[in-house]
């Protein structure tokens, strides 16, 4: 069935892979990003796509694209909060610029998300929110991400408790977390701060062959199959579980043998 999908952090990477991958299905697409170049280029490529830059920090453009989406297609079936931004900087290292770029990139664009969104899911009483986190979020295996890893633990959070406050009053509009592993993007260029701080740990990124990277399309083509399936949680990547599973077992079982293998 043909949905009206909101992607944020459309202007590249997961979020221009995603925008191709349902367009390709058929879908009628809202994209946003503050790149207004690149964010028009993507809609001429995916066929009845609406572009809108935003900067999706700013509560008053956030809502302003819901209310384009809904002026120009009449509702909202799908609303993705993709947009995104790491950093490069150990735990010792961090400024409170650095906490606070973080938490806003990364947690509150997506709660103004939710906030504007789900609202309209609630009149509909249908739809569907999916985030788009990281599996750092749940797995901080990579000292260098640090507050990344910390502020998608805290989105991880939020659509937990989100989904658990609709579920009983409106089990038609689902709740999702999408928690991608190593991507091949330009998610790494664009961090913040320098590619790998000098008095970083030998753990600081995480252990070659303990997960495959995947494509931007790979991921993309995992939330495609998400919105026709719901759920509420998804690794993207095929060794996350399995890394999931070992890491709550015993944490400083599996922290010993990150650094084992890269000593």
């Amino acid at each position: 069935m043909r949905k009206v999908v909101v992607i944020t952090g459309a202007s590249a990477g997961i979020g221009a892979a995603l925008a191709r991958e349902l367009s390709a299905g058929g879908h009628r697409l809202v994209l946003a990003a503050r790149r207004r170049e690149e964010l028009e280029k993507i809609a001429r490529e995916t066929g009845e796509s609406l572009p809108v830059p935003t900067d999706v920090t700013r509560r008053e453009e956030v809502e302003r694209l819901r209310d384009r989406a809904i002026e120009e297609f009449g509702h909202i079936d799908v609303w993705i909060n993709n947009a995104g931004r790491g950093i490069s900087k150990p735990v010792l290292q961090l400024t409170d610029a650095d906490v606070d770029e973080m938490m806003t990139v990364n947690v509150k664009s997506a709660l103004y998300g939710m906030q504007a969104v789900v609202p309209h899911f609630m009149e509909r009483r249908a739809g569907h929110l999916i985030n788009v986190s990281s599996f750092l979020g749940r797995v901080p295996m990579a000292s260098i991400r640090s507050v990344y890893s910390a502020a998608k633990a805290a989105l991880n959070s939020l659509t937990a408790n989100l989904r658990t406050d609709l579920a009983a009053e409106y089990p038609d509009i689902h709740v999702s977390l999408v928690m991608p592993g190593l991507v091949r993007t330009e998610f790494a260029q664009n961090a913040l701060g320098a590619a790998a701080p000098a008095a970083a740990s030998p753990a600081a990124r995480p252990p070659a062959g303990m997960m495959q990277p995947q494509t931007a399309e790979e991921v993309a083509g995992a939330i495609a199959r998400l919105i026709e399936h719901p759920q509420a949680e998804i690794y993207t990547n095929p060794a996350s579980p399995e890394l999931v599973r070992h890491y709550y077992a015993d944490v400083g079982v599996f922290e010993a043998q990150i650094f084992a293998k890269v000593r």
